[in-house]
């Protein structure tokens, strides 16, 4: 099942996925798209890692800033066999080019691979990861166009994984709720973001808002005209 969880900053929606795959078994993949670039970073980099391992929840870690499509492909059983060729090279060029190659990235790669005995997969979070991609891609003329392919490879990736019987929880931020940012790849990174969340909303099993450590589950309150405008517990 494909879960989305989303909130501000700080609203506590980490926590709420760690504590929401607890209760799907004992241990999990953690794929952090977070990137070090200062001391500061660091440090809350290393605090979130510390605060993962002190809990019950067997977490085994990945830092893998760009090719979340290329992992979850491949963790959901997905091969490239069977394939025409243009596209198994297309898809195999992705992952190398893309994967940073660490040696727990790849021990990973083979665990979930060969099948471990965990079933959950927690994101967090995407919206590092679309800035990720951004950053790379922002002196390009067509960086919307780029972005929204990434965005489609992920949501397909997501998709092939979750129908794989595992439990995907992606975590991602509410960027649009303050003022227009006043530059032009601030307007870009929260449109992209926006339009990220809603593509795999639409896909998700389960959507959840958290607001100051609050949850609220939004997938069975949504708004139905099939319904004459009622969520669909009305």
């Amino acid at each position: 099942m494909l879960v989305l969880i989303t909130g501000g900053a700080r609203s506590g929606k980490s926590s709420f996925a760690e504590q929401y795959a607890a209760k799907l078994g004992q241990q999990g993949m953690y794929i952090a798209t977070a990137q070090a670039y200062d001391e500061e970073m660091k440090e809350r980099i290393g605090l979130h890692r510390q605060q993962r391992e002190q809990g019950n929840f067997r977490w085994h870690t990945v830092e893998e800033p760009f090719a979340l499509a290329s992992l979850l492909m491949g963790w959901s059983g997905e091969t490239t066999e069977g394939r025409p060729r243009e596209q198994r090279k297309e898809l195999d060029d992705a992952f190398f080019a893309e994967a940073s190659g660490r040696e727990n990235e790849a021990a990973a790669w083979k665990e979930l691979g060969n099948g471990l005995a965990s079933s959950v997969v927690l994101v967090d979070c995407l919206t590092l990861w679309l800035s990720n991609w951004l950053l790379r891609y922002e002196r390009e003329p067509d960086v919307e166009a780029r972005l929204s392919g990434k965005v489609d490879e992920l949501v397909a990736a997501c998709k092939q994984f979750a129908a794989s019987g595992k439990h995907l929880l992606l975590v991602t931020n509410e960027v649009g709720y303050g003022l227009v940012p006043e530059y032009k790849l601030g307007r870009q990174f929260r449109d992209a973001s926006g339009l990220m969340n809603q593509r795999l909303a639409r896909e998700a099993g389960q959507v959840f808002l958290v607001t100051s450590g609050i949850p609220i589950e939004l997938t069975s309150r949504r708004f139905r005209w099939d319904k004459g405008g009622k969520g669909i517990g009305d």
